[in-house]
């Protein structure tokens, strides 16, 4: 199996990116002497979450794969985890199940008929992987730029698109692959993620660095800033919805500040996605 199949992908790769990520000042421990890596050593994870550092090192090897709920829970304070990524580490070690069956790839029509009832704000489906299920048409100006604009992970790292739309992208790139990571652990045995997985490994060396790094983290609330090819820049919020019923499926509402350069921008774009008016047939 490749770099980036199972090797990486379970409890020990993410506990060694998680503890390479963490401040050893900010975790209250001396800055004295050569560290050869970044982060914290084995040994001082061990300290911080209150097992031995022999524990510890089986659990980076795979050679202890239950720890209990109390370790997790230490080894999430010590490595300063936000919820999201506590939820992965639980998942993980087994201690949180993970979503049986495969996500529905089909949107409710009622769901539909909501998005599309939105005529002055980007609004889209997503399923765990960032698929585009449904868009309605003002998101679907927005995505314009795209040329096959049916997956936010391709758009981002595939697409050459990608780094001019996203004004910030580096930020939005990491984004993606945590959320990617995130859908990891909740549903392990969908065979879409790790072929996605495959096809941008593949392609792109800055998605391998960033998938060896494990972020993990949801979407929720967040500003995100974009250029547009016809309308220019554009400052959004997003708020990003779990939809109830149809498991795996999340509904992002995009937003501008009433009466800001961007909300003109919007105007703009919806009135340039809008069907032409039919004309009447001549008699």
């Amino acid at each position: 199996m490749s770099q980036h199949g199972s090797s990486t992908s379970g409890l020990g790769g993410f506990l060694r990116a998680a503890r390479a990520r963490v401040d050893p000042a900010r975790a209250g421990l001396p800055s004295a002497g050569v560290r050869r890596v970044p982060g914290l050593r084995r040994e001082e994870v061990a300290v911080l979450a209150g097992v031995s550092a022999n524990y510890y090192t089986r659990l980076e090897q795979g050679r202890e794969r239950h720890p209990s709920l109390q370790v997790l829970d230490a080894l999430g304070r010590a490595l300063d985890l936000g919820p999201d990524a506590r939820e992965h580490l639980h998942r993980l070690a087994g201690a949180t199940p993970s979503r049986r069956g495969f996500p529905q790839p089909a949107v409710r029509p009622d769901v539909l008929e909501l998005v599309e009832e939105w005529t002055t704000t980007p609004a889209l489906v997503l399923n765990e992987t960032l698929d585009v299920l449904a868009q309605n048409r003002l998101a679907a100006a927005m995505h314009s730029g795209f040329a096959d604009p049916v997956n936010l992970a391709l758009m981002t790292f595939g697409d050459p698109a990608g780094t001019g739309f996203y004004t910030d992208w580096h930020q939005v790139a990491e984004a993606v692959v945590a959320t990617l990571r995130l859908a990891q652990g909740r549903r392990p045995h969908d065979p879409r993620l790790p072929e996605l997985v495959g096809r941008l490994s593949a392609s792109s060396a800055h998605f391998r660095e960033l998938w060896d790094a494990h972020p993990v983290r949801g979407r929720t609330y967040e500003a995100k800033r974009f250029t547009h090819p016809v309308v220019g820049a554009l400052e959004l919020t997003y708020q990003a919805f779990d939809i109830r019923g149809s498991d795996g499926q999340e509904l992002l509402v995009y937003r501008a500040e009433r009466g800001s350069r961007t909300a003109d921008s919007l105007r703009l774009l919806a009135s340039l996605a809008a069907p032409a008016p039919a004309t009447a047939s001549a008699e």
